[in-house]
């Protein structure tokens, strides 16, 4: 005789707590938790996790609690990592904020005990406000000599953190402990490096092992050369962004005989891995993802003042080693043979230097050469803007409004992308040249006065200092989204918005609201620092063709006779410019025409180039 047993009904019974209250469920599930959802939001155990549940509460174990990622999303159902005491924010712990629909994309559903009986209840949970390190810290842990170290290090700590794939792997929040105050080797036994965490390498190799595929021209370069070891006794100092692409560059100059030490020029733009990579390779390398002011100049003179090694070349972006070395080593600075600088903030230091009668090194301005201005600046920030703004604030670009601030190449890029996404562009320009070309090109000309009120988004690209004031952000829209795209973070003044009246408030990574008394916000993107390289990635095909017109300009100068180049500033061979060009033809399976002999003698060139005048604009 069969004998047919009722399944007991389930019934969840609302504990103490202030948890939101789940609707009575059917029958069982036939689907594991955190995937089968009813109308309801209840969810049901399987009867082998009923069991193990069941036997868990008889012996009166505690399971251990719901772990807490904060690199989850808040669209996961993570909870916002909470900041200092400095900022004004609700608690993500107050019961108001406190959710248990489902498992949040990650963990496992509300804790169930089974009675006998078999009813089902929600077991108490035990809400643990989490501290962080950062919580702990005091404001200037490690003084500064120069007193430069901001304000919103201390209390956005998770600045450094990594939400994005632009940033490391690991997600840093897990150790706060500075990279200065760690003891670490490679697998060599080497400790002349200084890395978030070499544990990372096999991450960075796989990354730059990609860039390599997208890098022609340098992998080129490298075959070519390998065998001449044209920087054959170069002692290179760089301080550039360290990325994937950066590492092909070095590891290009390691191959043609250099020895190369290595720092950041931001400190937003390090991807950890990348750097753990190069220190395990034997590159010293002194450079992570959030670094303070005072660890940015620390880095530095970790590169330059080591015992028995003299640099004879420098590689900068920005003018902040050259700088550092000019003041601060004068004796190292008058030995070196060649310096080479690709922003226009770095040149600029570099032709006052020359000015003032100061600059006892030539120097490579790499940024005016074809092939940085017409390449990096222009195609890298068309790309590069969408990236880096989608991915800080998920907007929609259609039918924004957006002034850009200056009109070369890297403003005509911005304008070029935000006009093809639909968004109506507005540019503030001093050059009237440069100004008549974005009237040109469809756009229109204004002060940025005349707009502040209504844009919703603001972008420097000038280079210059003071470009959008605390009178401009003061006038802002609600909402209005401000960041830089140029190399330094001189243009926005963010020093003007750490004030007691201001609330700062740190969204997510590397984006923060400034918070106005009467409740209207900015959202305030890399603190305004440079938008793509801190906040998304860049065009390894583009920055290819910038990396190997650096490694020509640091041969050139490294193996001119004396003489060639005198104590000034220089721009790069039109030879070198056609030469880099055409190492990356092949890609594109492009092929060139010739010049007959009558044509060449008819245009009065050689066959084999230049083919323009210095003189000629492109």
């Amino acid at each position: 005789m069969s004998v047919q047993v009722a399944a007991p009904a389930v019934e969840l019974k609302e504990l103490s707590g202030p948890m939101d209250k789940a609707a009575a469920a059917g029958p069982p599930c036939a689907e594991p938790p955190g995937h089968g959802h009813g109308a309801a939001g209840a969810v049901c155990p399987l009867p082998a996790e009923r069991e193990a549940v069941a036997a868990a509460a008889s012996c009166g174990a505690e399971r251990p609690p719901l772990s807490v990622c904060p690199g989850l999303s808040a669209a996961a159902g993570a909870t916002k990592v909470p900041q200092a005491s400095a900022m004004k924010r609700s608690d993500p712990h107050h019961p108001q904020h406190r959710h248990r629909d489902g498992d949040g994309g990650g963990g496992s559903a509300a804790e169930a005990l089974v009675s006998p009986d078999g009813t089902v209840t929600e077991a108490p949970r035990t809400v643990k406000k989490i501290q962080f390190a950062d919580q702990k810290q005091e404001f200037n842990k490690r003084p500064t000599k120069i007193g430069r170290r901001s304000l919103s290090r201390s209390i956005s700590q998770s600045s450094t953190d990594s939400y994005s794939s632009a940033a490391s792997y690991t997600d840093s929040s897990d150790d706060e402990t500075s990279p200065r105050d760690k003891q670490q080797k490679n697998s060599k036994g080497s400790s002349d490096f200084c890395v978030k965490n070499i544990k990372q390498a096999e991450f960075g190799r796989r990354e730059i092992e990609i860039a390599e595929q997208e890098m022609p021209a340098l992998m080129a370069l490298r075959k070519r050369a390998q065998g001449e070891k044209p920087l054959a006794g170069a002692k290179i100092v760089g301080c550039t962004h360290i990325t994937a692409q950066t590492a092909v560059l070095m590891e290009t100059l390691g191959a043609l005989g250099a020895q190369c030490r290595w720092a950041a020029c931001n400190i937003y733009s390090t991807l950890n891995e990348v750097a753990a990579a190069l220190a395990e390779s034997g590159f010293p390398v002194f450079a992570w993802k959030g670094e303070s002011e005072d660890d940015f100049w620390w880095c530095i003179d970790r590169c330059v003042n080591v015992e028995g090694w003299q640099p004879n070349m420098i590689l900068d972006d920005g003018g902040d080693l050259t700088h550092w070395i000019y003041k601060k080593y004068p004796n190292m600075f008058k030995k070196i043979k060649g310096i080479v600088e690709e922003s226009v903030t770095g040149v600029h230091r570099l032709y006052q230097l020359s000015k003032a009668g100061k600059l006892c090194v030539p120097a490579m301005n790499v940024n005016d050469s074809v092939t940085k201005q017409k390449f990096d600046n222009l195609y890298c920030c068309r790309e590069s803007i969408l990236d880096g703004l989608k991915r800080t604030t998920d907007m929609m670009f259609g039918g924004k409004q957006v002034v850009v601030c200056g009109y070369g190449e890297v403003g005509k890029g911005c304008c070029a992308a935000l006009k093809a996404m639909g968004s109506i562009v507005y540019v503030t320009e001093i050059d009237p040249i440069c100004a008549l070309q974005a009237c040109m090109d469809g756009f229109r000309l204004v002060k940025l006065n005349e707009v502040i009120r209504q844009v919703d988004i603001v972008i420097t690209c000038t280079g210059n200092k003071n470009v959008v004031t605390r009178e401009h952000l003061d006038r802002m829209k609600n909402s209005c989204i401000v960041c830089n795209m140029g190399h330094s973070n001189t243009e926005i003044d963010v020093a003007s918005l750490r004030t007691p009246e201001l609330t700062w408030e740190r969204v997510r990574s590397q984006v923060d609201h400034v918070i106005w008394p009467d409740g209207k916000r900015i959202v305030l993107l890399a603190e305004g620092r440079l938008l793509n390289l801190s906040c998304s990635t860049v065009p390894t095909f583009v920055l290819s063709i910038t990396a190997t017109t650096q490694a020509l300009a640091l041969i050139e100068l490294y193996n001119a006779p004396e003489g060639r180049y005198k104590q000034d500033v220089y721009l790069l061979p039109k030879k070198m410019d056609e030469y880099v060009a055409s190492l990356h033809l092949p890609t594109f399976d492009a092929h060139l025409t010739e010049l007959t002999d009558e044509q060449a003698k008819y245009l009065g060139l050689n066959k084999n180039g230049p083919f323009k005048p210095n003189y000629y604009r492109y």
